[in-house]
């Protein structure tokens, strides 16, 4: 047997701003039968509004450490071009592994420190 992913869950202080970030990020969206609004504890978002999705859900603690799970994204522009997307949206660099070549990736923090990374698309790797 096996089992299938129904979300990825973000621990968070506030979900509904952190929901907005990853709906710019993805284009995911939220559940049109049941609406993300700022008083909410949990805010979700999926592809067309469903699974599997980002569930973010208030916590009174901030994020303190590493994550020990993240996102890889993988841009339908150049890696590089998402960068610096992210980044116009809030993203902050934590640390880049870009190289020479053009492999590489680049670790990008959301607005409440969530680490994540972005690789090169499918097109840039087919050039390599």
């Amino acid at each position: 047997m096996t089992a299938t992913i129904g979300q990825v869950t973000f621990d968070c202080q506030d979900p509904y701003a952190l929901s907005l970030f990853w709906t710019e990020v993805t284009g995911y969206t939220e559940d049109p039968d049941d609406p993300n609004a700022p008083e909410h504890t949990e805010n979700f978002i999926g592809p067309d509004g469903g699974h599997p999705g980002l569930l973010f859900i208030r916590v009174p603690e901030p994020k303190t450490v590493k994550n020990r799970l993240h996102l890889d994204l993988v841009p339908e522009t150049t890696r590089d071009e998402e960068v610096e997307r992210l980044i116009g949206l809030g993203a902050t660099l934590v640390d880049d592994h870009r190289r020479p070549d053009g492999s590489g990736w680049v670790v990008l923090a959301d607005p409440e420190g969530n680490e994540f990374c972005v690789e090169r698309s499918k097109a840039e790797r087919a050039g390599a």
